[in-house]
């Protein structure tokens, strides 16, 4: 810390009582000056000499005959005053950051200019701020702290705004430049330097970019904003820096949820902070980790700070989203609410994250030709893809809420219904999930949520889960049923015949015939029955045991191998009309809807053996 002494005489202050000050020599004094509590008993001539108000003060005072003088808005109190009377008299004082500026703004209210004695003590103070103070970083940092109780005399002294722009530029030098001794924040060094605590070792270390942003936390929300935006203003720090700072701001700063239920009384003041860190924030994508502004986002709703905040933090989460966790997203529901989670929010923030691709820009190139050209935050296949993932993990978690509404749940599973993803397990596990802890919704509602889902998509276990779930519409478990078996046929080389006309109506309004249809919808709808499932089951593995031998036999030769293939696909197809007999006889309704359904299927598969090539009726492997 820099420091400068003043005068040379040595200290002939006295301290009789608490309340009393007064300065040992042969003269009396002649006059008392009261400093807020405290009582000065000095001389005339060393203090008016210097101090320009005295005199005025002095003046005004023995015109009512009296040698007191009251002064108790001195800024600094009795402290700084005693700095002051004892230059007047010579004593030696020592001025460094932690004092010099109350000793100046008393020393503007007492008026020791220039003008009134050459090399007064404001300008040795103004010399001592230009020379020493502002060119170190420490000092600086410590005046602004100490400054605020002084405002706003100190911002008309240009105190503020001269240490303010000191910081920034000192922070703005090159790293290469710059010495470690700048920084008194000492914590995170001594841990990377264990082996070697010396001086040296310490300053041999590469500056890291951020060498600055722990110890401007030390600062009140009002000097640290002003400090950030001049950093920004000179253009030499990067926004990961910035966002890096900002970030180290509010874990000192805000509180935790913990610590925030003591600290009712200083809402309003974490308010401030968080807005302001908010607007700070530097308006390129991933500054900051989409993890802290969720954060961030969770406090504000909290505090309740206002709305522009959060929709500021929705809209940057947003452009982000594939950074986040399934965590982070939980965001708890205001009291009062039936719900766990604010889910709305969570779409909104999807919402967001889906409007990026209204970013791309069409520019036309030669001729006809248009030639799209991606903006920055476009979105790709690849965030698609990780934000499906994330939100199916989400649907998981908030399914478990029995007083979640399904027009929520529908609603984000329909928003990622079009991200592309190789699996949709998750979306399974989300959905199932949600019928087990909601099993009372209608059969219109079991639909409308299934179908988010793709069955070409589920894995072995889930598919063998899926055939075995009581909660799932029959319609989903045999259209499982029939991907199950295309894919096993597609493993084992060979080849699966088309969709059958009445699985590719599962999801129309009618199965093709005006006798049945209102019927046959409902029991594509309805639950299937722990034996029909069974049945199902057994299906399942006989399907697969029959590919799997003729899956053994490939080695034999290739001729062989097709021959057994065609059997085997024969086969297949023979089970699936076996299969829907048993599941419309198992439905109880009448026989000739049941007679008529199964026929139809089976005529169905009929005619598409006959007129459709082997060669034609391959599937391809979605697994």
């Amino acid at each position: 810390m820099k420091f400068m002494k003043l005068g040379t005489k040595s200290d002939s202050f006295q301290l009789d009582t608490h309340n009393v000050r007064y300065v040992a020599t042969e003269l009396a004094a002649d006059i008392v000056i009261h400093v807020g509590d405290v009582k000065f008993y000095l001389h005339k001539f060393p203090l008016l000499s210097k101090c320009a108000n005295l005199q005025k003060l002095e003046s005004a005072g023995n015109e009512g005959n009296r040698n007191e003088i009251y002064i108790d808005d001195i800024p600094g109190g009795p402290t700084a005053f005693e700095i002051c009377a004892k230059f007047c008299y010579g004593i030696t004082v020592t001025l460094n950051a932690c004092n010099v500026i109350a000793t100046r703004c008393a020393a503007e209210y007492l008026g020791m200019y220039e003008k009134i004695e050459k090399g007064n003590l404001i300008y040795k103070i103004d010399v001592f701020l230009s020379l020493s103070i502002f060119k170190s970083w420490k000092d600086s940092i410590i005046v602004l702290q100490t400054a605020k109780p002084f405002m706003p005399l100190c911002e008309e002294l240009k105190i503020i705004s001269r240490g303010i722009d000191a910081i920034a530029s000192r922070a703005s030098v090159d790293v290469t430049i710059v010495d470690w001794s700048y920084t008194y924040n000492r914590k995170k060094l001594s841990e990377e330097n264990r082996n070697d605590q010396t001086v040296n070792a310490v300053r041999s270390r590469v500056v890291p970019k951020d060498w600055w942003v722990e110890d401007l936390c030390e600062l009140d929300i009002d000097f640290y904003k002003r400090v950030i935006y001049c950093i920004k203003r000179k253009g030499a720090i990067s926004h990961e820096v910035i966002g890096e700072a900002l970030k180290a701001y509010a874990w000192k700063r805000l509180p935790s949820f913990a610590k925030l239920v003591n600290q009712q009384n200083d809402v309003s003041r974490y308010c401030v902070i968080l807005e302001t860190i908010v607007w700070m924030l530097p308006a390129e994508r991933g500054c900051v980790s989409c993890s802290f502004l969720l954060k961030l986002l969770k406090l504000a709703i909290v505090l309740d700070s206002s709305e522009a905040a959060k929709e500021d933090l929705v809209k940057r989460i947003g452009q982000q989203l594939e950074e986040a966790t399934v965590n982070d997203l939980l965001i708890q529901a205001q009291d009062g609410e039936a719900t766990m989670y604010n889910v709305s929010l969570v779409h909104k923030i999807l919402v967001e994250f889906s409007l990026q691709d209204q970013n791309a820009d069409v520019m036309r190139g030669k001729g006809d030709e248009i030639h799209e050209v991606r903006m920055p935050g476009i979105l790709s296949e690849a965030s698609k893809l990780i934000v499906g993932k994330l939100i199916d993990s989400y649907l998981f978690e908030i399914a478990k809420d029995p007083h979640l509404p399904l027009s929520s749940f529908a609603d984000l599973a329909g928003m990622v219904s079009g991200f592309d993803r190789p699996s949709h397990d998750g979306l399974y596990r989300a959905i199932d999930m949600y019928l087990k802890e909601h099993p009372d919704i209608s059969k219109s509602e079991r639909k409308r949520i299934c179908k988010f889902m793709d069955c070409k998509k589920l894995s072995a276990d889930a598919c063998m889960h899926a055939v075995q779930n009581e909660r799932l519409p029959m319609r989903v478990v045999v259209q499982v049923l029939f991907f199950e078996q295309a894919r096993a046929a597609a493993s084992s080389g060979s080849s699966t015949p088309d969709l059958p006309k009445v699985i590719k109506d599962l999801n129309c309004t009618s199965m093709g015939s005006s006798r049945s249809a209102t019927h046959t919808e409902e029991d594509w709808d309805g639950l299937a029955t722990g034996d029909q499932l069974r049945e199902l089951k057994g299906e399942l593995a006989a399907m697969k045991l029959a590919n799997g031998r003729i899956s053994r036999r490939e080695s034999l030769d290739n001729k062989s191998v097709s021959d057994k293939v065609a059997v085997g696909k024969m086969k297949s197809l023979l089970m699936t009309k076996k299969l829907f007999s048993k599941i419309w006889s198992g439905k109880g309704g009448p026989g000739e809807n049941s007679s008529d359904s199964s026929e139809s299927l089976g005529s169905a598969n009929q005619e598409e053996m006959k007129s459709t090539p082997l060669s034609r009726r391959g599937r391809h492997s979605v697994s």
